[in-house]
């Protein structure tokens, strides 16, 4: 109801915009009847049997039943005829009502109205006419089922079936989609109104952890450095300590010397032990036998922030959908996603490609397998579709493999002198790709005056080469 009000506010505006004055008086005066009652089937169900036959209204019962027969088109013959014959039973009540409320008159006025269209229509309406003169017409054997309420229920149910029906089918217009089609951008703006503060909210929480943790790793670089200064004093003042001993003659002052083992094991002594003791604690050197003293000073505290951030840094990896593929026999040295990921290549060492189908939903199966004659080094998939892969082996040769036809449509070739295609890249803008082909460093063979690599950009279309490059310096 409120896209039909919605839709008649729009009809207004626009017929004031174009001061259509007269169709929109026509257009109000027709609101106040509402012919169709918002196609309400409890609605036009009272009107025709509570308004329109009590009140001998047969104008508009007329004109609401020809309103109903326009909804129809030329092709929907069966619900049409439908309507034709629960047009000529509602007519016979208007009849049957009016004879059993003594209003003779009203039925001759019908008559008179509607008496030759109903003698064209071939509907036995001609008895009919003599039933304004009948006695006593409800016991004549012709027209006693009329008067029968169980006709009438009939009737009653019959229409709200046929109204259900036509209104289920019937195609809503334009203008009540658009109110539709608002109401939806209404809700969705209300939603992306409320995605937004929320958003706004984690970003606030996110950017104050982030905080946090900056802070947190500043105060624990600084705090190990503290440390290592500390500790080193320490150490240092121990050694001066020894040195100025009786025993100090007898052992070489080089043994005092605290090596990066022995200040690893004081910093994991540290962390191991309980901070709340502020006590200087013993650490010994496994080297020397010799008893040194470190103060802890929150020693323990500050390693546990650093423990903590690495925690953070490094969060748990969880496998949440695993398949294998089996088919292979020999190793497999590579494998590759296609552009949209419904795809995978992989590459064995004993010169076999195979094409699996990947979805997550479902098992997977083998597409191809492809047999390249000598050892795959290199493959890549056409960044636009996932109907190209590109080959590379060790002989030389670099093959274009569809996967609908499941055949090779082209075999390309890099020369005896780069035979080995290590990589082969397409371009994710233009249908062209670039190959990178090594010689074998034999020494007496031609490749080495020519230079120690190459590289070469293919037409995907013509599937020719179009520039060429030397790599003339090889690495040592």
């Amino acid at each position: 109801m409120e896209n039909m009000l919605y839709a008649e506010e729009l009809v207004r505006e626009f017929l004031v915009f174009r001061g259509f004055t007269s169709s929109l008086q026509a257009f109000e005066t027709e609101l106040n009847t509402d012919v169709g009652k918002g196609f309400q089937v409890e609605k036009i169900l009272e009107l025709i049997f509570s308004i329109y036959i009590p009140k001998f209204e047969v104008e508009k019962l007329v004109g609401l039943l020809s309103f109903f027969k326009k909804c129809f088109s030329s092709s929907e013959t069966v619900l049409y005829d439908t309507l034709s014959k629960l047009e000529v039973s509602i007519l016979r009540y208007y009849v049957v009502n009016a004879v059993r409320s003594g209003r003779n008159d009203k039925v001759k006025e019908f008559f008179d109205m509607l008496g030759d269209e109903l003698q064209h229509r071939g509907n036995d309406w001609t008895p009919w006419f003599a039933m304004p003169y009948l006695k006593n017409p409800t016991k004549d054997p012709q027209f006693r089922i009329y008067f029968s309420k169980e006709w009438f229920d009939a009737l009653h149910l019959s229409l709200r079936n046929f109204l259900n029906q036509m209104f289920c089918g019937t195609r809503i217009p334009a203008l009540l989609k658009i109110s539709t089609e608002k109401n939806t951008i209404n809700h969705l703006k209300t939603d992306i109104k409320q995605l937004n503060l929320k958003l706004s909210q984690l970003q606030a929480v996110l950017e104050e952890r982030d905080a946090q943790i900056r802070q947190l790793r500043s105060d624990a670089v600084f705090l190990r450095q503290q440390d290592g200064t500390h500790n080193t004093a320490l150490v240092s003042e121990d050694s001066n300590q020894s040195n100025d001993s009786s025993v100090s003659d007898a052992i070489p002052s080089n043994d005092f010397a605290v090596s990066s083992t022995s200040l690893s094991k004081i910093t994991a002594y540290g962390a191991h032990h309980d901070s709340s003791s502020s006590v200087n604690q013993p650490v010994i050197d496994d080297q020397n036998g010799e008893m040194g003293q470190v103060c802890k000073n929150d020693f323990y505290c500050r390693e546990k922030v650093a423990v903590v951030l690495d925690e953070e840094k490094f969060s748990e990896v969880k496998v949440q959908f695993q398949e294998t593929f089996l088919g292979h026999t020999s190793p497999i040295s590579r494998s590759r996603f296609s552009a949209s990921g419904n795809n995978i290549a992989s590459a064995s060492t004993d010169g076999t490609v195979r094409i699996w189908t990947y979805d997550s939903s479902t098992p997977g199966s083998r597409n191809a397998t492809i047999y390249c004659g000598a050892e795959v080094l290199s493959l890549d998939w056409d960044c636009k579709s996932d109907r190209l892969l590109l080959i590379g082996t060790a002989e030389g040769g670099i093959k274009a493999w569809n996967v609908d036809a499941k055949r090779v449509v082209c075999d390309l070739s890099t020369g005896q002198t780069f035979r080995r295609v290590l990589d082969v890249k397409c371009s994710p803008v233009e249908p062209i790709f670039v190959s990178a082909a090594a010689s074998e460093r034999d020494e007496t063979t031609y490749g080495d005056s020519m230079g120690f690599a190459s590289l070469t950009v293919w037409n995907m279309k013509t599937w020719k080469a179009m520039s060429f490059l030397l790599v003339k310096n090889p690495p040592q």
